[in-house]
Parts: C-alpha cells; structure tokens; sequence
C-alpha cells in the first residue's frame, strides 16, 4: 500500500501578498526539492478539489463563510479576523482556503477507504482557525475539518500531535469536550509568544478531561530538550489512548533561524521529529499516519529541506542527512533570490541524542515536563512522577 502525496500547484494560490511571512514560495521549493532529490520519483501526485461547505461546515460558522466569500468583494470590513495584518483580505480567499482544506481532505480520505496507510499534505496545516474567526495566518481550519471527517469515516478515536511553535489552539477549541480526539501541543511558552495559550493546566472540559495536552517549552530549547520533553510525555498518552490515526501538523517555525519565534531547534531535530512520528504510528495507531505541513518563515534555508524530509519519511524514502543539495535546485534559488545563502546539504550538522526524563538531572523544559504530567497523567491512571509512565 503505497503512500499518498497531495500537491497541486494550484495550493500556491494561498497567498497572503505582499511581505507577508506565509509565502507560498516555501512550498514550491520544497516540491522542487524533493523532485530533484528524487524524493518523488514514481510517485502519482494527488490532486485536491476544494471542499464544499457541507465539509466546512463540520468545524466552521455558516456566517463565517459567507464573511470569508463577502470580503474581497466589500474591502476591509467584515470583521471575523479577516482584514488584519495577520489574516489580510486576498482575492479568491474562499476558493484557495477550501482547496487546502480539500488537499488535507483527500488525504484523510485514502487512508479511510484503505488505498493508504500513510499521507502527507504540505500545503496543510492552519491550526489557529477558529470557527468564526481567521487567525494566526488560518482562513479555514483543514486540520480539525479532516478530523471530524474522519470520526464520521470509521475512526472512533484519533491523536493530532502539533509540533509547531504556536501552540495548535484552533484545533484544541473544535475538540476541548470531544473525548475521541487528543489533541497534544508542544510549543514555545505562551508567556513568551503568540497565542498566549497552551498552558499545561489546559487540559479539555467535561468527559474529555485530559485529551488536551499541552508542553510549554522555553526559548532557546534546542533538539535534544524538545526530545526530551516529547517521550516524557507523548508516547505513554498513546499507549493509553489507543488511536486508530495519528494526524500531525509538522510547523518548522521551531527551527533557530525562524524570525517569528524563539525556539532553537534544527532540520537535524525535525527530521527525527517525523522520523519518530513514523515509528509512533506504526507502535500505536496501526501505522496509520497523516502528517500537514503548518508555520515556517526561513524560506530559503529551512522549510524546503525540513518539508523534503517529511515527504521522504513519510513514502520511506528516508533523505540521508548528508545528501548535498542539488546543483539545478540552488541554480533556481539563486536566480530567485540572489545573494541569498543556501545551505550545502540536508543536515545543519546537530546533534539529536537526548537524555530521557526521568535520569536524575534537570532540564530547562524538565519544568514543562512535570507540570504536564502532573495535570494530565493521573486523569489516564498514569503515575506523573514515575518516569516508567
């Protein structure tokens, strides 16, 4: 059962304008990447249709599309978040926000009938749409919509892992009381960085307490804390929760070169990031996995080689760290962006071993560590302060 890739190059009509960080050009580097690394040879790219609002609708007010398909035609003024410097109005906004939506859909829908057990949909990922409301970026939230496609499609009981530095908080909203989904968020301190949620006390309402969960890491967190903090806390959950599907929203704005946050982590790190993901579906969730793409602003540097790594360890086409870029792909970047500083080869040369939590030492993130835990743990029958668990 081969893996399924979603890529059209239609997804790049999700543009913001201008200056704006979110620019779809990350996304064409990384296909163009991966094509010359031969990453995608063979390999039938899936092409999404827009979703419709009957899908929409899953997660998202009737108001709020009608805003969204109001705004290029009215200006500024419609409220809902649409019209800021974070979400500004664009033309065809509805049309290419329902098409990333469709292009997580489409994924989510061959592993339901069984033609896949493994996806990835770069193009994915806007966790911080709320139901009513843009935000963070997010027109339509694709990744919560697929989830509650997905509990209507055989799937009674799905884990979202968010490794994006902002905290997944759209998603956290759309299933806070819904006790099939666990949501899992690990990102920087909310004290320090935009949402200001994620806090380890956030930990779901009413029957779903505990299918929230929240690791509030520090700046400057590199690869082998944020390990560290990630197998203290989320493999135990899996094995507890028992999913049928893991969906992972794989944000590379955690890298040290980000300029829109404070984490210090590496291509090295995200690349183990996806890596043990793989091995985490495989364990818990029948291997089972759907990874989207998410934040990251170093266009050029990072999330071309960080999202070549996810596509390749999501068909096992594993990209050796050390693998040098190709010369046809830096000659493209070149006359794009001259003077631009690209990189020589897929690895940024880091070191990943981690110490696991739990060996007698203190971390930085161990702070984050305990807390989660202790407000998460015992509401599984999981023993917080027993690095067993």
């Amino acid at each position: 059962m081969a893996p399924a890739v979603v890529w059209d190059s239609a997804l790049l009509g999700y543009d913001l304008g201008g200056d704006h960080p979110f620019n779809p050009v990350r996304l064409d580097l990384t296909i163009r990447l991966a094509t010359e690394l031969g990453v995608l040879d063979g390999v039938e790219l899936l092409v999404p249709s827009p979703a419709g609002d009957e899908e929409l609708l899953r997660i998202h007010a009737p108001e709020y599309l009608a805003a969204v398909r109001e705004a290029p035609l009215v200006g500024w003024d419609v409220g809902h978040g649409l019209g800021t410097a974070d979400n500004p109005v664009f033309s065809d906004m509805h049309a290419a926000s329902s098409l990333v939506v469709g292009s997580t859909l489409l994924a989510a829908r061959k592993i339901a009938e069984g033609e896949a057990d493994r996806a990835v949909n770069i193009a994915g990922g806007l966790h911080h749409a709320m139901r009513d409301q843009a935000s963070g970026f997010c027109v339509y939230n694709d990744c919560s919509v697929a989830i509650s496609w997905l509990l209507d499609h055989g799937f009674q009981r799905i884990a979202y892992i968010d490794t994006d530095v902002h905290h997944g908080d759209g998603v956290q909203a759309a299933f806070y009381d819904d006790p099939r989904v666990l949501t899992i968020s690990l990102h920087q301190h909310p004290f320090t960085l935009w949402p200001g949620t994620g806090y380890s006390a956030e930990t779901g309402r009413g029957g779903a307490d505990g299918t929230a969960v929240n690791i509030p890491l520090p700046p400057r967190t590199r690869d082998p804390g944020w390990l560290r903090a990630f197998h203290a806390v989320v493999p135990s959950l899996l094995a507890d929760f028992e999913p049928q599907l893991l969906l992972t929203q794989c944000g590379v704005d955690s890298h040290e070169e980000d300029p829109l946050a404070d984490l210090s982590l590496s291509v090295d790190g995200h690349r183990t990031i996806y890596a043990t993901l793989r091995d985490l579906a495989t364990t818990y969730a029948n291997g089972k996995w759907l990874a989207v793409g998410g934040g990251g602003y170093q266009l050029i540097r990072v999330v071309p080689r960080s999202w070549t790594h996810l596509i390749a360890t999501v068909l096992g086409r594993d990209v050796a760290p050390e693998t040098p870029l190709p010369q046809n792909w830096v000659s493209t970047v070149r006359k794009a962006a001259p003077g631009a500083e690209i990189p020589a080869a897929m690895t940024d040369g880091r070191d990943t071993e981690f110490k696991p939590w739990g060996d007698g030492e203190d971390d930085p993130v161990d702070v984050a560590v305990r807390d989660t835990r202790r407000a998460v743990f015992p509401l599984h029958g999981l023993d917080p302060d027993d690095p067993r668990d």
